[in-house]
C-alpha cells in the first residue's frame, strides 16, 4: 500500500448501527485502503529504538510485523487529539519534519495504533481488530506522518497513525456477567440438555 495514493475517505456519510464511532447515531465517516501492486516495503518485526525513547507516548509493542500500537494518556477532545499527534510526528521524524530520512523507517513501518492499552491490543489479532477499527471515525481519528493534501486528496509518506482510544461517545465496554455465565454454563455440563452440543 502507498498511504499517499491508496487512502480514500468517505465524510459526513451513514454507518452501520452497531458502529459506535461516530458522534452521533448511523452517523459519521468511511475509508478505504485501495492496495494493489509490487510488495512496497519490508515490514520490520523488532522495535526501533526511537519508540521507547518517545514522551508522552509509552509501552510500544508489535502486532504484527509493521504495525506497533502505543499508548498515551485517555482521550480529551479532538483539539487535543489534533496536538497530541503533532508531537508524536515531531518525536518520530525530529528536526528535519520529514520521515523518509529517518533510518530508513518509512519502508518498514507501516502502521501506528494510538491506544489506551497497548499490551491489551497487541496480545491477540483479534484485540486489535476490535479495538483499532470500533473506536476510529476516519475522518476524526485518522492521522498521518508527513502527511499532506494536495488537490483534496490526503495521503502521508511515513506511517498511517490510527487514534484507537476510547471516546466519550462510544458505547460502555460489553462484559460479561459472572452470575449469568455460571447459570448458562450448566445447560453445557455433563447432564444438562446442551452437553456435549460445543466441542
Amino acid at each position: 500500500i502507498h498511504w499517499n495514493r491508496d487512502v480514500h475517505f468517505y465524510t459526513n456519510t451513514t454507518i452501520d448501527t452497531l458502529d459506535y464511532s461516530g458522534e452521533s447515531l448511523n452517523s459519521g465517516s468511511k475509508v478505504v485502503f485501495a492496495a494493489y501492486g509490487n510488495q512496497t516495503r519490508v515490514l520490520l518485526n523488532e522495535m526501533p529504538t526511537r519508540f521507547n525513547e518517545l514522551q508522552q507516548f509509552i509501552n510500544p509493542r508489535i502486532i504484527l510485523p509493521g504495525i506497533i500500537a502505543i499508548q498515551t494518556q485517555p482521550f480529551s477532545t479532538y483539539a487535543n487529539a489534533k496536538n497530541e499527534m503533532d508531537v508524536l510526528q515531531h518525536q518520530l521524524t525530529g528536526i528535519s519534519s520529514t520521515w523518509e530520512i529517518q533510518d530508513g523507517l518509512a519502508k518498514e513501518i507501516a502502521l501506528i495504533v494510538v491506544c489506551d492499552d497497548a499490551t491489551f491490543t497487541s496480545d491477540k489479532l483479534n484485540n486489535f481488530l476490535w479495538v483499532t477499527f470500533t473506536r476510529c471515525n476516519p475522518s476524526h481519528d485518522i492521522y498521518g506522518i508527513d502527511s499532506v493534501t494536495k488537490y483534496k486528496h490526503w495521503g502521508c509518506e511515513g506511517p498511517l497513525v490510527i487514534d484507537a482510544r476510547i471516546k466519550p461517545h462510544h458505547a460502555p465496554p460489553v462484559e460479561k456477567d459472572p452470575e449469568m455465565e455460571q447459570r448458562i454454563d450448566k445447560y453445557f455440563e455433563k447432564g444438562g440438555p446442551l452437553y456435549g452440543v460445543l466441542k
